[in-house]
């Protein structure tokens, strides 16, 4: 065994199921619009990781998919409608919904998409305006 953690996960009653195991890529709050929108709340935390730390483990066959833009595929459970993860392609990553991840210990890094915020977070992590540049963003900061 090579000694990296791995967390369950699943869809809001359990019909499907997946693992992650090491450690995310980053993990933060996302203010877009589109996230918002998708999660119904003000803010969505995120964990992002390689995928292929991301097993499923089952219910794959109640899994759907659905991307508004080319920038991400946004998957949920067909049997309940629960929330499950988004493949970011052009990033090679998946976002898995913090709140999906049983146990695990979330350590936001960043907010992004913060020029969008409905929810103003005083928390002390950086505020991007968009994203990071090596995830395609501009890289700028807001204050707090």
């Amino acid at each position: 065994m090579n000694g990296e953690r791995t967390f369950n996960g699943s869809c809001f009653c359990g019909a499907v199921k997946f693992t992650v195991t090491g450690k995310p890529a980053g993990q933060g709050y996302c203010h877009c619009d589109s996230c918002r929108k998708w999660s119904a709340g003000p803010v969505n935390a995120f964990t992002l990781w390689d995928p292929e730390s991301v097993h499923m483990t089952q219910g794959t066959e109640h899994v759907e998919t659905y991307n508004k833009t080319e920038a991400s595929y946004r998957s949920w459970s067909k049997v309940c409608g629960g929330h499950l993860f988004t493949k970011h392609l052009a990033m090679k990553l998946t976002d898995v919904y913090a709140a999906t991840i049983s146990n695990f210990p979330f350590e936001p890094g960043v907010h992004v998409h913060y020029q969008e915020t409905t929810l103003h977070m005083h928390d002390g992590l950086p505020k991007m305006k968009d994203l990071p540049q090596e995830a395609g963003g501009s890289g700028d900061l807001l204050a707090d």
